[in-house]
């Protein structure tokens, strides 16, 4: 994916907006390249998909991104953490989590498995009175690549 609906970006920019913050070319910059990249990447992944964005620039886009729930950060095993757009701009989805490589890899659950898993957080809620949002589910363990 090469370029967003205007939709989301539209969503980004109200988000923005709530919390006090413009939609800056920077910031739509960076949401473009989150949405082409399509899985949870580090700083220095997206410093090299995107030469031109500043590295200062792009700690403190993400920062704002992340306050204004247009990105969210993913945490892995490793010191980087990853950043993805929220899950209410692409799709719900879940993540591997390697140990070794510290690669995250998105992974989407089949409607069986997903309607189970919803069944098992209203038992766990009505277990203990937590009123559930969402959830998310990381899987921690050894890629393919790295077996």
């Amino acid at each position: 994916m090469t370029s967003m609906a205007s939709a989301p970006h539209d969503q980004a920019a109200s988000r923005l907006a709530r919390i006090d913050q413009r939609y800056t070319t920077s910031r739509k910059a960076l949401v473009e390249l989150l949405a082409s990249l399509g899985r949870p990447v580090s700083i220095p992944d997206i410093l090299v998909a995107g030469p031109s964005l500043p590295q200062s620039s792009v700690y403190r886009n993400l920062a704002v991104l992340e306050a204004a729930g247009v990105a969210r950060r993913v945490l892995g095993v490793d010191d980087f953490a990853r950043y993805e757009l929220a899950e209410d701009l692409t799709e719900h989805h879940h993540h591997l989590v390697c140990t070794s490589c510290g690669g995250v890899t998105d992974v989407q659950l089949s409607t069986r498995l997903e309607r189970s898993m919803e069944r098992a957080i209203q038992e766990i809620a009505s277990d203990t009175g937590f009123r559930p949002a969402g959830h998310r589910l990381d899987l921690v363990g050894i890629c393919a690549a790295c077996d």
